[in-house]
């Protein structure tokens, strides 16, 4: 198995993961004001991407600004990764590509604290991506217990690029926002994501 073979309702089982569904679990989190760079590269691009409707120009066109926005927001003291192998422990399926991946490192050669798994989910259906996410969000706890990172909590994110979804892993708790975001709500998603990597800003690797 790979991650995304896994489903949903099996990934739970497999890993014994107990399931929040929790409509607006994000709500309350502080808009992230973006630059006129990013600002910019959208006006641009959204609507190109929409109409090519691929997920590489989705992905190139969207969602990689977005995440390359965070980035700076942090003062580049995080990495970001992108298709990258990410083989944590092959007998248990959680093994596989991802699309993106943040990790709290300035180090991009390789990933050592994983804190941020995303999924560029297939047919513009978010519902298809939540399992493999769930899977490389089990797969980045798993990884940082091994590496001695004690990153309490892993964040999850499943999106079309102009549509997103935020999950939320600690411990065996895994709770899923039922609220979907969508790009005109860009200050929330990068007030998300921006909160997700402060929070455990303190085991920051330099």
């Amino acid at each position: 198995m790979a991650y995304s073979d896994f489903r949903l309702s099996e990934i739970l089982t497999t890993f014994d993961l107990k399931l929040h569904e929790i409509s607006g679990f994000f709500a309350d989190t502080p808009e992230q004001e973006y630059s006129e760079l990013l600002k910019t590269i959208l006006q641009e691009s959204v609507d190109l991407a929409i109409s090519i409707n691929t997920e590489k120009a989705r992905s190139e066109m969207i969602i990689t600004p977005i995440l390359l926005e965070v980035r700076r927001n942090l003062n580049y003291e995080i990495s970001l990764f992108s298709g990258v192998d990410f083989n944590v422990d092959q007998q248990q399926g959680l093994n596989g590509f991802c699309d993106f991946m943040i990790s709290l490192s300035q180090e991009q050669l390789f990933i050592t604290a994983p804190v941020v798994t995303l999924v560029e989910t297939k047919n513009e259906n978010l519902k298809l991506g939540l399992g493999q996410c769930v899977a490389e969000m089990v797969a980045a706890q798993l990884f940082n217990h091994r590496k001695g990172n004690m990153i309490k909590t892993i964040y999850g994110v499943v999106t079309i690029g102009t549509i997103w979804q935020f999950l939320q892993l600690e411990d065996d708790i895994i709770s899923i926002d039922l609220s979907e975001y969508y790009i005109k709500d860009l200050p929330k998603i990068l007030g998300i994501l921006v909160r997700a990597i402060v929070q455990n800003s303190n085991f920051l690797v330099k």
